[in-house]
């Protein structure tokens, strides 16, 4: 018969040993780091606040946004971002270094980030609008079909600076985006390197 006084004795003689208790504490710390590595260098989780990109995204969706495009700096026209509005659309101070490596693993203030769709990169020329209220990138009209015809009610010309990107809500009507910010510093350009990821899919798909 096995003696339970013994297996009882054994069992609070391990939950009391130092040994045990630094395992558990081992294992908790490569789950934090494992998590904040996933967070910061693969994929993370926003809800979207706002309707400015309806119909795309709408009030309450969940998004998925992929890291390591904006951590290798492969952001292309027509991709909606996440980025740091820290500077521009925020009138707090740019993001120190330390700020930005704790929004990789969504530590610090979740009100700083912003949704949009990239319309133009650095050397990228961009007016509104031509007679059918297309937007012109380049000189060319830009097939929007998930805005609105016209483009924007806001006139501009604009040619975008290297390493920054002009980025418009979908909902043209209610949306705060570059153009908001025309005639602020900045110009309405988002430097690259706030970015935290494209989205890659919303609600419980990913694309």
């Amino acid at each position: 018969m096995p003696n339970r006084r013994e297996d009882a004795t054994f069992g609070s003689r391990l939950l009391s040993s130092g040994r045990f208790w630094k395992t558990v504490a081992i294992i908790a710390v490569v789950i934090v780091i494992l998590g904040g590595s996933v967070r910061g260098f693969v994929i993370q989780r926003f809800t979207i606040p706002s309707a400015s990109m309806e119909p795309t995204l709408k009030v309450g969706d969940s998004i998925t946004v992929w890291r390591p495009d904006a951590l290798r700096g492969d952001i292309r026209r027509g991709d909606i971002v996440v980025f740091d509005g820290r500077g521009s659309f925020v009138d707090d101070p740019l993001p120190t270094p330390l700020q930005k490596m704790g929004s990789w693993v969504g530590l610090g203030p979740r009100d700083v980030y912003y949704v949009k769709r990239v319309i133009a990169l650095g050397g990228d020329t961009l007016q509104c609008c031509d007679a059918k209220g297309r937007l012109l990138l380049n000189g060319r009209p830009l097939r929007e079909d998930y805005a609105p015809s016209p483009a924007s009610a806001v006139e501009f010309s604009i040619e975008v600076p290297a390493d920054t990107m002009w980025v418009m809500g979908d909902n043209r009507g209610d949306s705060a985006d570059s153009r908001s910010l025309l005639g602020r510093p900045g110009g309405g350009f988002i430097p690259t390197d706030r970015v935290i990821g494209p989205v890659i899919g919303y609600g419980s798909s990913v694309d």
